[in-house]
Protein backbone atom coordinates (compact mmCIF):
# COMPACT_ATOMS: atom_id res chain seq x y z
CA UNK A 1 0.00 0.00 0.00
CA UNK A 2 1.47 3.40 -0.84
CA UNK A 3 0.23 6.75 0.11
CA UNK A 4 1.75 9.18 -1.62
CA UNK A 5 0.96 12.99 -2.40
CA UNK A 6 2.90 16.31 -1.32
CA UNK A 7 2.35 17.70 2.33
CA UNK A 8 3.44 20.86 1.72
CA UNK A 9 1.03 21.52 -0.89
CA UNK A 10 -2.27 21.81 1.02
CA UNK A 11 -5.17 18.72 -0.08
CA UNK A 12 -2.04 16.84 -2.04
CA UNK A 13 -1.04 15.69 1.41
CA UNK A 14 -3.81 13.64 1.42
CA UNK A 15 -2.17 10.30 0.93
CA UNK A 16 0.32 10.30 3.81
CA UNK A 17 -2.63 11.76 6.05
CA UNK A 18 -4.37 8.80 5.46
CA UNK A 19 -0.60 6.61 6.16
CA UNK A 20 -0.94 8.08 9.47
CA UNK A 21 -4.72 6.40 10.19
CA UNK A 22 -4.00 3.12 9.16
CA UNK A 23 -3.95 0.35 11.58
CA UNK A 24 -0.61 -1.01 11.96
CA UNK A 25 -2.46 -4.42 12.17
CA UNK A 26 -2.99 -3.99 8.49
CA UNK A 27 0.87 -4.11 8.30
CA UNK A 28 2.15 -8.16 7.74
CA UNK A 29 4.54 -10.14 5.43
CA UNK A 30 1.82 -9.54 2.64
CA UNK A 31 1.16 -5.86 3.36
CA UNK A 32 3.46 -3.56 3.01
CA UNK A 33 2.34 0.23 3.88
CA UNK A 34 4.48 2.87 2.89
CA UNK A 35 4.08 6.43 2.92
CA UNK A 36 6.12 7.36 -0.42
CA UNK A 37 5.61 11.02 -0.14
CA UNK A 38 6.83 12.49 -3.53
CA UNK A 39 9.33 9.67 -4.37
CA UNK A 40 7.48 8.29 -7.52
CA UNK A 41 10.94 6.67 -8.50
CA UNK A 42 11.46 5.13 -5.28
CA UNK A 43 7.70 3.84 -5.81
CA UNK A 44 8.70 2.11 -8.98
CA UNK A 45 11.97 0.81 -7.98
CA UNK A 46 9.85 -0.95 -5.62
CA UNK A 47 7.44 -2.12 -7.90
CA UNK A 48 9.96 -4.18 -9.46
CA UNK A 49 9.82 -6.36 -7.03
CA UNK A 50 6.59 -7.84 -8.74
CA UNK A 51 3.81 -7.07 -5.98
CA UNK A 52 0.67 -9.00 -6.89
CA UNK A 53 -1.28 -6.07 -6.07
CA UNK A 54 -0.59 -1.74 -4.81
CA UNK A 55 -3.22 0.09 -3.37
CA UNK A 56 -2.60 3.94 -4.24
CA UNK A 57 -3.97 6.51 -1.68
CA UNK A 58 -3.93 9.78 -3.17
CA UNK A 59 -5.82 13.42 -3.62
CA UNK A 60 -7.52 13.27 -7.51
CA UNK A 61 -8.68 16.33 -9.10
CA UNK A 62 -11.76 18.18 -7.66
CA UNK A 63 -14.38 16.82 -10.35
CA UNK A 64 -17.13 17.31 -8.01
CA UNK A 65 -17.46 17.62 -4.21
CA UNK A 66 -14.26 18.40 -2.18
CA UNK A 67 -13.97 15.30 0.09
CA UNK A 68 -15.66 12.63 -2.28
CA UNK A 69 -13.96 9.35 -1.66
CA UNK A 70 -13.63 7.31 -4.62
CA UNK A 71 -12.34 3.50 -5.04
CA UNK A 72 -11.53 2.40 -8.26
CA UNK A 73 -9.27 0.35 -10.28
CA UNK A 74 -6.30 1.96 -11.96
CA UNK A 75 -5.80 2.09 -16.05
CA UNK A 76 -2.42 1.90 -16.22
CA UNK A 77 -2.35 2.23 -20.35
CA UNK A 78 -4.16 5.84 -19.91
CA UNK A 79 -2.28 7.00 -17.32
CA UNK A 80 1.85 6.31 -18.19
CA UNK A 81 0.59 6.94 -21.81
CA UNK A 82 -1.02 10.99 -20.26
CA UNK A 83 2.07 11.17 -17.84
CA UNK A 84 5.30 10.31 -19.60
CA UNK A 85 8.74 9.39 -18.54
CA UNK A 86 9.59 11.74 -15.17
CA UNK A 87 11.95 10.34 -12.89
CA UNK A 88 11.42 13.77 -10.00
CA UNK A 89 7.58 12.98 -10.60
CA UNK A 90 4.62 11.50 -8.42
CA UNK A 91 1.46 11.43 -10.02
CA UNK A 92 0.84 7.93 -10.40
CA UNK A 93 1.10 7.79 -14.49
CA UNK A 94 4.74 8.82 -14.32
CA UNK A 95 5.70 6.41 -11.55
CA UNK A 96 3.99 3.63 -14.58
CA UNK A 97 5.71 5.53 -16.92
CA UNK A 98 8.99 5.36 -14.93
CA UNK A 99 8.30 1.93 -14.09
CA UNK A 100 7.88 0.77 -17.90
CA UNK A 101 10.89 2.14 -18.72
CA UNK A 102 12.48 0.01 -16.15
CA UNK A 103 11.10 -2.66 -17.74
CA UNK A 104 8.97 -3.51 -14.83
CA UNK A 105 5.53 -4.41 -14.93
CA UNK A 106 2.43 -2.57 -13.04
CA UNK A 107 0.25 -4.97 -10.57
CA UNK A 108 -3.01 -4.86 -10.00
CA UNK A 109 -3.47 -0.99 -8.60
CA UNK A 110 -6.83 0.10 -6.47
CA UNK A 111 -6.83 3.78 -6.34
CA UNK A 112 -8.06 4.88 -3.28
CA UNK A 113 -8.51 8.92 -4.48
CA UNK A 114 -10.30 12.12 -2.71
CA UNK A 115 -11.25 15.15 -4.43
CA UNK A 116 -9.03 17.68 -3.28
CA UNK A 117 -10.29 21.28 -2.76
CA UNK A 118 -7.41 23.17 -2.93
CA UNK A 119 -3.42 22.00 -3.45
CA UNK A 120 -1.99 25.69 -3.12
CA UNK A 121 0.95 25.70 -1.13
CA UNK A 122 1.01 25.29 2.65
CA UNK A 123 0.61 22.62 5.17
CA UNK A 124 -2.76 20.86 6.39
CA UNK A 125 -5.85 19.29 4.53
CA UNK A 126 -8.89 21.53 3.75
CA UNK A 127 -11.75 20.67 6.57
CA UNK A 128 -13.81 18.67 4.00
CA UNK A 129 -10.70 16.44 3.05
CA UNK A 130 -9.68 16.34 6.47
CA UNK A 131 -12.93 14.94 7.00
CA UNK A 132 -12.28 12.32 4.19
CA UNK A 133 -9.72 10.32 6.08
CA UNK A 134 -11.46 8.39 8.12
CA UNK A 135 -13.72 6.82 5.64
CA UNK A 136 -10.56 6.69 3.22
CA UNK A 137 -8.70 4.54 6.41
CA UNK A 138 -11.51 2.07 5.78
CA UNK A 139 -11.69 2.12 2.39
CA UNK A 140 -7.45 0.97 2.70
CA UNK A 141 -9.06 -1.43 4.88
CA UNK A 142 -11.59 -3.09 2.91
CA UNK A 143 -9.63 -3.04 -0.19
CA UNK A 144 -6.35 -4.87 1.76
CA UNK A 145 -8.75 -7.44 3.23
CA UNK A 146 -10.36 -8.39 -0.48
CA UNK A 147 -6.91 -8.16 -1.65
CA UNK A 148 -5.99 -10.42 0.98
CA UNK A 149 -9.13 -13.04 0.34
CA UNK A 150 -9.07 -13.37 -3.14
CA UNK A 151 -5.17 -13.73 -3.28
CA UNK A 152 -5.77 -16.70 -0.24
CA UNK A 153 -8.90 -18.16 -2.57
CA UNK A 154 -6.36 -18.21 -5.34
CA UNK A 155 -8.41 -15.02 -7.17
CA UNK A 156 -5.35 -13.23 -7.38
Amino acid sequence: MAGIGNIFLGDDGFGPEVMRHIPHRLAGPCVRLTDYGIRGMHLAYDLLDGWSALVLVDAVPGRGAPGTVHVFEADHESLAVCAGLDAHAMDPGAVFASLAALGGTPPRTVVIGCEAETVEEGIGLSDAVAAAVPTAAQAVEDVVTDLLTRSAAGGG
